[in-house]
């Protein structure tokens, strides 16, 4: 399928590709992994052909077609978020154009678009369009608002799902879960494990890579490296071949070693010439072996700890927060305690970064009270963060900024942990992308840390080592820390307790991330949607809590009869909702069937009134088909709920 041949690059001087080659096959699915700065992106650029290479071939298969999602800044126009799903051709964004500039169902124009679209099997296309666009957590609201309109994320969102509605034989990611929260995240994956084409993922996320990948590329050394299984079997698998390779380079620097000395000592006797004339040739002829590259580095230096705080860190009463007509939080109350170590989880819009907003108090509250305790330092970490930063310092003079007692050389291990190396220390602050200044603020926030932490997505911009790094140093942090992420990795190495978040209400579990997964009923194979328990529970009870008072047998029995008259209920409402489940999909079923015999007769009937009436009832059909898959999706949703 694609063929990269004896493939060679170099840019700015220095060679990122020197004679690398590999195969991807139908079905193939590769993570291609990378320190920051090997060259996974270029790789990217030289398969898609907007850039050429030096030396060596880029050959696909005939007829191959290719779907491609950039880490940053993919385009939008005039489309709706549905148009921009659909638009899998020139074909299609062309009709999407005309529909879009000739609105009046009279004109030619018009009509003439309407026929292509279903030439195009237009209307099979928006209804699979729909059911990715919600599963990637788009409402249905938001189908014909247009794609410029949204942020960022979403709009990557929408051309995620132009991908996955193409499904293309090759499809190439690059950083594919940025924009994505924990529960879509579990549906895409989801999704991937049944994609019928091939998968080229570059990604951080060793959750992610695990849970889709087959074999894993490195690229090393200026060549790819290709291991077989997931990102855990490659650990294992680079471990032994960095070690057979170690051994032949010092073996190669032996032999260089014995011929060098061999050739210094007898070159210039007359009796040895000829023996030291071909050791020479025979050092010419070896092919020597690059130095083996460092082990990837783990922060030794000790982080610095904060002052100690109450037992009680912060308390909410009471709390309303809204924006504009769009309530977020109705009385919300949450106390938090010393030492916890909590991760905020719920669906995309359920307002987990708003909880960290209010935590912080960077958000002035509708009504309500947010209760600092006793000595509380709070440190906020996300994008807006790096405003703070100052531009005309040096790297290295705004991580040094507020410390005290710790060396340069110390400051620059910990700036070297998050990829500012070298000469980079010394960059002034306002050259540095985004990306670049979110990793400084990270690095001051680690130097100089609060004992209050609220860290929302830490881990975007950083590279495996980097997310260790940050790992290490959380991991021995002694304050309190509150933090949203989609990397399950970087969540499972720091969880002690969960905080679920859905339509305002606070689910506490007081256990960490599998604990969670194991009592909602939540995992990677399905969204979780989790009833809510109720918002004014802390996350630890507290001590001064009274103890309730113990029940009667007579109260006992009573509350069991109720509860299990619940349950019974519950159990009948359920199977009747799996019968009217069950049936619905044979009734979409029956209709996909007449809406593909209608679309055949059509391709083939007379452009005239005596097709109107199959034109009418394909357009009926088509409207009763998406009415059924919307409650199909909504019975779904509602079924994924625990009983």
């Amino acid at each position: 399928m694609l063929t990269i041949s004896n493939l060679s690059k170099s840019f700015a001087g220095r060679n990122l590709f020197t004679a690398a080659s590999l195969q991807i096959n139908p079905g193939d699915r590769v993570g291609l992994i990378g320190p920051n700065g090997a060259g996974k992106s270029s790789l990217f650029s030289l398969i898609l052909k907007t850039t050429q290479p030096d030396e060596g071939t880029v050959s696909f298969r005939r007829g191959c077609t290719l779907g491609f999602l950039p880490q940053e800044s993919a385009p939008s126009g005039e489309e709706t978020v549905l148009q921009l799903a659909t638009s899998i051709s020139p074909a299609m964004a062309e009709v999407h154009a005309t529909l879009r500039q000739f609105p009046n169902e009279e004109s030619v124009e018009h009509h003439e678009a309407i026929a292509t679209f279903i030439e195009l099997d237009g209307y099979n296309l928006e209804a699979r369009a729909k059911r990715i666009l919600a599963g990637l957590a788009f409402r249905e609201e938001d189908f014909d608002r247009p794609a410029r309109t949204m942020s960022g994320g979403w709009i990557m969102r929408a051309h995620l799902a132009r991908l996955l509605v193409m499904e293309p034989d090759l499809l190439m990611l690059d950083e594919p879960t940025n924009h994505l929260d924990l529960e879509t995240l579990g549906w895409f994956q989801n999704h991937l494990a049944a994609y019928a084409g091939a998968l080229l993922v570059i990604s951080h996320d060793r959750a992610f890579l695990n849970a889709i990948c087959r074999d894993i590329v490195e690229i090393s050394r200026q060549r790819l490296h290709r291991y077989t299984g997931d990102y855990d079997d490659y650990l294992v698998q680079k471990q032994a071949r960095e070690e057979q390779y170690i051994a032949a380079y010092k073996n190669q620097q032996r032999e260089i070693a014995h011929l060098e000395e061999f050739i210094n000592r007898f070159r210039a006797k007359a009796s040895k010439a000829s023996q030291a004339q071909e050791r020479m040739k025979q050092l010419a002829r070896i092919e020597r072996l690059a130095p083996p590259e460092n082990a990837e580095a783990t922060v030794k230096f000790r982080f610095p700890q904060p002052p100690r705080g109450g037992q009680r860190v912060i308390t909410l009463d009471h709390v309303r927060q809204s924006y504009g007509d769009h309530v977020v939080y109705e009385n919300l109350n949450l106390m938090l305690e010393r030492g916890q170590r909590t991760v905020l989880v719920g669906p995309n819009g359920a307002g987990k970064s708003t909880l960290l907003k209010i935590l912080a108090g960077i958000l002035p509250l509708d009504s309500g009270t947010r209760t600092p305790g006793h000595n509380v330092s709070t440190g906020y970490f996300a994008q807006h963060r790096t405003e703070t930063l100052d531009v005309n310092r040096t790297v290295l003079e705004e991580a040094s900024d507020g410390t005290s007692g710790i060396g340069e050389q110390a400051i620059r291990t910990v700036l070297g942990s998050f990829l500012f190396r070298g000469e980079d220390v010394f960059k002034r602050v306002g050259v540095l992308s985004g990306g670049e200044k979110s990793r400084l603020a990270l690095v001051k926030l680690l130097l100089h840390p609060p004992n209050l932490l609220l860290l929302d997505e830490p881990t975007t911009h950083l590279d495996m080592p980097s997310i260790n790094a940050l790992i290490t140093a959380l991991t021995s942090y002694e304050g309190t820390l509150i933090f949203v992420s989609h990397d399950v990795h970087f969540i499972r190495a720091l969880t002690r307790t969960v905080l679920h978040i859905h339509a305002g209400k606070l689910t506490p579990y007081a256990g960490d991330y599998d604990y969670y997964l194991e009592k909602s009923g939540a995992s990677c194979d399905r969204r979780a949607l989790i009833a809510p328990l109720g918002n004014h529970r802390p996350l630890a009870p507290s001590k001064t809590e009274p103890t309730p008072p113990k029940q009667g047998l007579k109260e006992i029995k009573e509350q069991r009869r109720s509860e299990a008259a619940a349950r019974k209920a519950a159990a009948a409402a359920r199977r009747q909702a799996e019968s009217r489940h069950r049936k619905l999909e044979e009734h979409i079923l029956t209709l996909e069937a007449r809406q593909q015999e209608l679309t055949a007769i059509l391709e083939t009937a007379p452009n005239d009134s005596s097709s109107f009436p199959l034109h009418r009832e394909l357009v009926e059909l088509t409207e009763d088909l998406e009415k059924a898959n919307d409650e199909w999706e909504k019975m779904v949703t509602a079924l994924s709920v625990p009983a």
